[in-house]
């Protein structure tokens, strides 16, 4: 038996009992170990922000539809027959026969006409022209105008190119006047310096429709307009009647009696 230092002694047994429990102690305690940092270890990848997006749908932009222009007019060099239009314009008037040739029978054209009325003359879709062909004392150019209506008064900003279109030159629009023919609104031009003897030049309107007219006969003018359509003159607004409490007198002074004196 050993002697411990402190003078007592162990037994043998005892020192060979407890060694390989300390190591099998050791042995346990390093396998929790691992096992516990084999744990914490483990981790769930989080997918990355770029791999989110790859695998996300790519949606391409919609592209926002430009808005399209609505088409302006422009002049039209075709002049379609126009049965309606041709049968407004009379075929006698005063007691003188008046030509009103087919459209195939002369060249001009809405186009050509438009020329004399711009942007108006823009919406112009058809012409038939007609005159009195002995004496020529009387030319006369109808159009059909598309919507929206032309009014008499439309027209005055194309009145000088107007009178130009049927050979008047120079013209100055002081020399135009509004006025009421027969009962219809017509611009009328007459004689100067710068036409011949006589001749009177006319424009007007009837809704769809744009007159354009020069003669030298004031009969036959004024037989043509009348046959033709057009805008009737605003009636006259009736003048307000005064009473007699707005005059301060009394009914029989308001009706022409004198009082008599007092």
């Amino acid at each position: 038996m050993q002697r411990s230092r402190r003078g007592g002694a162990r037994p043998a047994a005892a020192r060979t009992t407890a060694r390989p429990a300390r190591d099998a102690l050791a042995v346990a305690l390093t396998l929790l170990l691992a096992t516990l940092l084999g744990a914490c270890g483990i981790s769930t990848a989080s997918p990355s922000p770029a791999a989110t997006v790859a695998a996300s749908p790519t949606v391409a932009p919609t592209a926002t539809p430009s808005p399209t222009p609505t088409p302006l007019p422009t002049p039209q060099f075709t002049n379609p027959a126009d049965p309606e239009l041709s049968a407004l314009i009379p075929t006698e008037i005063a007691g003188v026969e008046v030509q009103v040739p087919p459209v195939d029978e002369f060249s001009y054209t809405p186009g050509d006409f438009a020329e004399a009325y711009g942007d108006l003359g823009l919406r112009f879709t058809a012409l038939q022209v007609a005159y009195v062909p002995r004496p020529r004392s009387l030319s006369l150019f109808a159009a059909r105008v598309s919507p929206p209506a032309v009014r008499t008064a439309d027209l005055e900003p194309y009145l000088a190119t107007a009178g130009r279109y049927v050979g008047i030159d120079g013209l100055v629009r002081d020399a135009w006047e509004l006025k009421t023919i027969d009962g219809g609104m017509v611009w009328v031009r007459p004689e100067d310096h710068a036409t011949a003897a006589n001749t009177m030049i006319y424009t007007w309107a009837a809704e769809d429709y744009v007159f354009l007219m020069i003669g030298v006969d004031d009969e036959l003018n004024q037989a043509m307009f009348a046959a033709l359509p057009g805008e009737a003159a605003p009636s006259p607004t009736p003048a307000p009647s005064r009473s007699p409490a707005s005059t301060g007198a009394s009914p029989s002074q308001s009706a022409g009696e004198t009082a008599a004196p007092s």
